[in-house]
């Protein structure tokens, strides 16, 4: 064989060398960990009668021993099955359940967080519940760490066994007084009534509604029709993340519900309570909202909000499920009082924590089917945060195939006077199983899907997500809860750069320094992290916070501040180390650093005190129910408006065009920069034109300055706007006449 054959053959298996994959699934008989969320479906209890039955459990990671090591405690659906695993090193794991007395007695659990509740050092655990007459009996369970490998249960003695439909809880200092309050995420079971009105989110459903708990001295107080918190049975909450979302130094609570209700975003008033603020910081949020996440993605120093959703990239899924509402249908629940929801993931991008623009379609990151837990963090540790989000449904009970077949069995079995075959039915549901998605951020701010090289390429059914340094290399590792199948460790796989990892030791209860804010300053701008445990979807994430910084050896300068206002900076910190900040060595009346401004200063919004008081009233019209293939409604597109000096007093004035039923209106400049409307009664009279724009100009050549209005419209498909352009005439002091129609 000659020289060439040799370089061929040679190119030829460096071709067929795989790529280096970026996660590393370990198997059971590799970590030790044999733990699976296995449900049991009986005629009594099955998707029918608890619709959210295939959700799943969540996972938690954190140090039960003090021994450096990062353990994981497992969630079961099953009465008795959860599962506490001891990190032994190396990706070797023990199950410590029995010994720690922590398999759980309630028959049905949900979310787990790890925390240090009573302020010992020691990491405590709390599970929910969901408890259902005649169905499930079961009360949230707090675990107290014995400090020994064991753990007692002791919610009754701390106020917080609550029996009812808790998804997760989330602790938390909400009145900086320092110890850990308590937020629990609690879940409706009524599925019916789309229309009923927002107001009744003021009515209390004990079982239902969420829960805001008080830390008076170890022992927890219901304060939440006090704080200012919604606990009726129109919330469906699957997902609470916690962050300082406007930069004041006090905890904000956001919270993703499923179906009709809108998202809540409570801001901090700073005196014990909270005022709900969504609808004027978001434009719109999911409309299935499920786990969401708290961080700054785009290091611009404010906190941003992700919400999944069940947007699915296959064609054939997204054609035959349950898509959003028609048009009117959809508008018609706006008049209840409920905001915009659109069926996608929402990347909400904070502008200087004043409000958010979604930017899910934009990041390319908006549709990853029936998506669960999202967790923001720097996997490849080069100072931009990454995306996973995990995914899969048992069956797809949103097909409509299978709720055209539900409907018409169900009619013809209630005609024959037979019994409903319900688990028979559940049955014919297609199956949901998809891939988990995990993306890599660049350093345009893309996020690129990097699923398959990071090994999630297998169809699951995942649910709650954590993630945690498992083997102190310096690299995030994911775990991952399942149902009906064998729980995911994977394992950092990717190039090692440089990080940080940083400890917090907080005085009085809140050890962990839950609420801190951490800023890093190095030659790439920078980057803030908040201490929050409880993220993704029923889940918490280690304590240890984790900052990658790409090849930058050395931060420029850290700041933590505290929740109780104090601070401390630091210089020239060393990376590839972990650093332990106390907050005993903080210092009071620190300045609290001031985030980059994203918005243009230089422009005042004087609108209130301009003397314009016009708001545009837009007609009911969907253009798009009569020609459905327009790209976009023009129907709803605002009102134009023109310019000109009227009344020759060398000041610009401006005509604003109105809808149907609105007249359109004159506003003449004063010498002050001010506005005063000049009613006109020929603009009064013909308020039933859809105005559409406008133009002055000199018609009639006599040197001031006229106006022609066109106008829009469709009487042929009901939209009554009358449709002629009109010509109005000046005479030139202002005062204007219908001349042309």
């Amino acid at each position: 064989m000659n020289k060439f054959f040799y370089i061929i053959l040679f190119i030829s298996l460096s071709s067929c060398k795989q790529k280096q994959l970026l996660f590393i699934e370990k198997t059971p008989e590799q970590t030790g960990i044999h733990f699976t969320n296995t449900i049991t479906e009986n005629d009594s209890l099955n998707f029918f009668s608890y619709q959210y039955i295939y959700n799943g459990a969540g996972v938690a990671a954190g140090d039960i021993d003090n021994d450096g090591l990062e353990d994981i405690f497992f969630v079961s659906n099953k009465k008795g099955g959860n599962k506490l695993y001891k990190n032994k090193g190396n990706f070797q794991f023990e199950d410590i359940t029995a010994a720690a007395g922590i398999e759980g007695k309630s028959q049905w659990s949900t979310g787990v967080t790890m925390v240090d509740i009573n302020g010992d050092g020691w990491l405590d655990i709390y599970i929910s519940t969901v408890t259902i007459e005649g169905l499930l009996q079961s009360s949230n369970e707090l675990y107290i760490n014995n400090k020994n490998g064991s753990f007692t249960e002791a919610a009754a003695q701390y106020g917080l066994d609550f029996k009812g439909h808790t998804t997760q809880a989330a602790f938390f200092d909400y009145d900086n007084d320092g110890d850990l309050d308590c937020y629990l995420l609690n879940h409706s079971i009524e599925y019916a009534g789309d229309y009923k009105t927002a107001a009744l989110r003021k009515n209390i459903d004990p079982l239902s509604g969420d829960k805001l708990f008080q830390n008076d001295n170890g022992r927890f107080k219901d304060v939440t029709i006090k704080a200012g918190i919604y606990s009726s049975s129109l919330s469906y909450g699957l997902g609470i993340a916690i962050g300082d979302l406007n930069n004041d130094g006090w905890q904000d609570i956001y919270v993703s519900n499923d179906f009709k209700e809108n998202d809540y975003c409570y801001l901090n008033n700073g005196n014990g309570s909270f005022t709900e603020k969504s609808r004027q910081m978001f434009g719109h949020s999911s409309r299935f909202s499920m786990g969401n996440d708290i961080a700054d993605y785009n290091n611009d120093g404010w906190l941003d909000v992700i919400t999944l959703d069940m947007l699915s990239q296959d064609e054939k899924v997204l054609k035959s499920s349950v898509a959003d509402d028609d048009l009117d249908t959809y508008n018609f629940k706006q008049e209840f009082g409920f905001n915009y929801q659109f069926s996608k993931n929402c990347l909400q991008q904070s502008v200087d924590g004043q409000y958010f623009q979604d930017i899910g379609l934009q990041k390319r990151i908006a549709a990853t089917d029936w998506s669960w837990a999202t967790l923001f963090a720097d996997f490849n540790n080069d100072g931009l945060k990454d995306l996973f989000i995990s995914n899969g449904y048992k069956y797809r009970a949103n097909d409509l195939d299978f709720n055209n077949f539900v409907q018409e069995t169900a009619s013809t079995i209630k005609q024959q006077g037979k019994p409903l075959d319900k688990r028979a039915l559940i049955r014919k549901m297609p199956e949901g199983k998809v891939a988990d998605y995990f993306y890599l951020q660049d350093a345009d701010g893309n996020f690129n899907d990097e699923s398959a090289a990071a090994s999630f390429t297998k169809l699951t059914l995942s649910n709650g997500t954590a993630y945690a340094d498992l083997d102190n290399d310096g690299r995030l590792d994911l775990i991952v809860n399942r149902l009906d199948e064998p729980a995911g460790i994977y394992q950092n796989n990717m190039p090692l750069n440089n990080y940080l990892n940083i400890k917090l030791k907080g005085d009085y209860k809140n050890t962990l320094g839950i609420g801190s804010c951490i800023f890093i300053y190095f030659k790439q701008g920078i980057q803030l992290y908040q201490q929050s445990l409880s993220r993704g979807f029923m889940s918490s994430v280690s304590p240890t916070m984790h900052v990658g910084l790409g090849n930058e050896k050395f931060i420029d300068s850290l700041i933590v501040v505290w929740p109780d206002g104090r601070g401390q900076k630091l210089f020239n910190v060393e990376c590839n180390t972990n650093l332990e900040l106390q907050q005993k060595n903080a210092v009071v009346n620190f300045k609290r650093p001031t985030a980059k401004a994203n918005m243009d200063t230089s422009w005042q919004d004087i609108t209130n005190a301009s003397g314009i008081s016009f708001t545009h009233k837009e007609d009911a019209f969907e253009d798009l129910n009569v020609q459905p293939f327009l790209p976009h409604s023009i129907a709803t597109q605002g009102p134009k408006t023109t310019l000109a000096d009227v009344n020759n007093d060398g000041l610009q004035d401006f005509f604003i065009c109105g809808a149907k039923g609105q007249p359109g209106q004159l506003y003449l400049q004063t010498n002050q920069s001010t506005f005063i409307q000049s009613l006109q009664p020929c603009f009064i009279s013909d308020s039933m034109y859809e105005e559409t724009d406008a133009l002055f100009f000199d018609a009639d050549e006599d040197g001031d300055m006229d106006l022609y209005v066109c106008s829009g419209g469709n009487e042929l498909y009901g939209h009554n706007a009358l449709l002629k352009d009109r010509l109005y005439t000046n005479d030139g002091k202002g005062n204007f006449k219908l001349s042309i129609k």
